[in-house]
């Protein structure tokens, strides 16, 4: 293993001052609401009745998921505060999924939540697994259902419905494309939760628990007037003897996880994963401690944020290439070993993007492609500065050319937003429209059009003009209170947990495993080989 040849950069963080003590006082805070608002997104019952019901009998949801996974291994948990306080759906939205090894072999784990509401799907299931199951498909990694689910929750029928076809059709694809799924069926599974076995390559149904139909016993009566069992309906040992459904019958929940880690070592997944690993790159830690963070980055996001410094405690022993270091200072272009993956990396060190800024991260999206190398985007962006000058720049024209570099690049991308996130600076830095491989989000991010102050400043000033146009007297503290009103709305809206819950990203993260989690998500983006956009393969600067 060789280490890199790119040089080590120092810091000029001084961890004794008082800005970067008061800093990490002002994160606890942050951090204590973090970690309850995990903790309560991970629930897996609002009741504790419920969670005793469950256990008597049956295993839990993340701990059939914990089992299933190779002992001592990370996990990447993905969308984890989809649904998170909204009324019309429940914690991780009944939803359990992220990323871990199975038998030494990197997989898409997703298991319904039974203890909620049956493991029903509610509008926001059907959002989180349509978008877990297009990051395993887009990564080509196998994908194991762990199954337990009423189907759709109906009265939210509406909402469900159109969706949640997709989830049948994508795995309908998955199958197509040679991209391996399985289903492992724990209990009962009606109606939409009976096609995700039918339509997976491997099935396995525990024995007096899996219970897999279109139409459970009630529902078969009022239909036909048969009076049936639900073993005789669709219990595991008729689908296992009659339909042929079943692949494999398991003794009990251990068996069954037991069977699908067995399963996994039978995909083409084994051959696959073992010839990309070994980068020939040898993987040091940062020089510079990652807990320094939460001292070096004001909570506040009006503030500046030193990328550079972020940087040093996230890439492999600090050591950095720049790109162009003396032109467009606003914006870091740089390559990186993370975990020892070789990454460009584009990030705001200006929060605004101007002329120079816009060039040269397009040029190096290019460079990036011809590479054949991911980028990484690490966002604290307010927008492309607007005025004489940069409008006489072409800066809507060079912006327009950064624009369509990112959304035309054919290497994997990955997002993080560090700060701000907003207007057209979240399309340039491969927001979530742009169809980044992952996106992540910190605790004090907050992502919009604009900001609620410039967005209020906005709203008063087209609501001064109107007025003056119709020659109507403002009434003042009715404006106030109406701005104020929208600037709360935009604060609400822009808030990390909240654009999580709407599957906006990928999940909020602790900034300090922002080296963790870009770690693996390399790890994955990089198991097929990185295909660059041909039509970059001109001279980058023109």
């Amino acid at each position: 293993m060789q280490p890199s040849a790119f040089p080590q950069l120092s810091t000029k963080i001084n961890n004794k001052l008082p800005t970067f003590l008061e800093n990490s006082t002002k994160w606890e805070s942050i951090l204590r609401n973090f970690d309850a608002a995990s903790i309560e997104a991970s629930s897996e019952s609002k009741t504790p009745a419920a969670i005793t019901k469950h256990t008597a009998q049956q295993i839990l949801a993340r701990d059939r998921v914990v089992l299933l996974r190779d002992p001592g291994t990370p996990f990447l948990e993905l969308c984890g505060f989809a649904g998170h306080e909204l009324e019309e759906s429940s914690p991780s939205a009944s939803l359990v999924a992220g990323i871990g090894v199975v038998s030494g072999i990197i997989c898409m784990i997703l298991a319904h939540i039974p203890s909620l509401h049956g493991g029903a799907w509610n509008e926001f299931t059907v959002l989180k697994q349509n978008r877990i199951t297009a990051i395993a498909s887009e990564n080509n990694i196998p994908l194991i259902a762990l199954v337990q689910s009423a189907g759709v929750f109906l009265p939210q029928q509406f909402k469900v419905f159109h969706k949640g076809g997709q989830i049948f059709r994508d795995l309908a694809l998955r199958s197509k494309n040679g991209q391996p799924s399985c289903a492992v069926v724990f209990g009962s599974s009606t109606a939409g939760g009976a096609y995700h076995p039918a339509l997976s390559d491997c099935t396995i149904f525990v024995k007096d628990q899996a219970q897999v139909f279109l139409g459970g016993p009630p529902l078969v009566k009022m239909a036909t007037g048969e009076i049936a069992e639900a073993e005789e309906l669709g219990g595991a040992d008729m689908h296992s003897t009659v339909t042929g459904l079943s692949d494999q019958l398991a003794g009990d929940e251990l068996d069954a996880i037991r069977q699908a880690r067995a399963w996994v070592l039978t995909t083409s997944a084994v051959q696959h994963q073992e010839s990309h690993r070994d980068s020939g790159i040898e993987m040091l830690e940062p020089k510079y401690n990652i807990e320094d963070l939460l001292g070096i980055v004001n909570p506040d996001i009006r503030m500046p944020l030193d990328m550079m410094e972020v940087l040093l405690r996230i890439v492999d022993d600090s050591r950095i290439m720049l790109f162009k270091p003396q032109f467009g200072k606003g914006m870091i272009t740089a390559w990186a070993h993370i975990h020892g993956h070789l990454t460009g990396i584009i990030a705001n060190q200006n929060p605004v993007i101007l002329p120079n800024e816009s060039d040269k991260a397009t040029q190096f999206i290019r460079l990036c492609n011809q590479g054949r190398k991911p980028i990484v985007f690490l966002h604290n962006v307010t927008g492309f500065m607007v005025g004489v000058t940069t409008e006489r720049a072409g800066l809507i024209k060079k912006g327009a050319q950064l624009v369509s570099a990112v959304s035309t690049s054919t290497v994997p991308h990955i997002s993080i937003i560090c700060g701000a996130s907003y207007g057209a600076g979240n399309y340039a830095m491969c927001g979530r429209a742009y169809g980044p491989r992952f996106l992540f989000s910190w605790p004090t991010s907050r992502c919009s059009v604009m900001g609620p102050d410039q967005l209020g400043g906005v709203m008063e000033t087209i609501a001064r003009g109107s007025a003056a146009r119709a020659k109507r007297t403002v009434v003042e503290e009715e404006l106030v209170a109406s701005v104020g009103k929208f600037k709360d709305q935009v604060r609400k809206d822009s808030d990390p947990y909240h654009t999580s819950a709407h599957l906006l990203d990928d999940g909020v993260i602790d900034p300090r495993d922002t080296r963790d989690v870009l770690g693996m998500c390399l790890e994955v983006v990089t198991i097929d080989p990185v295909v660059g956009n041909a039509g970059f393969r001109g001279l980058a600067r023109i």
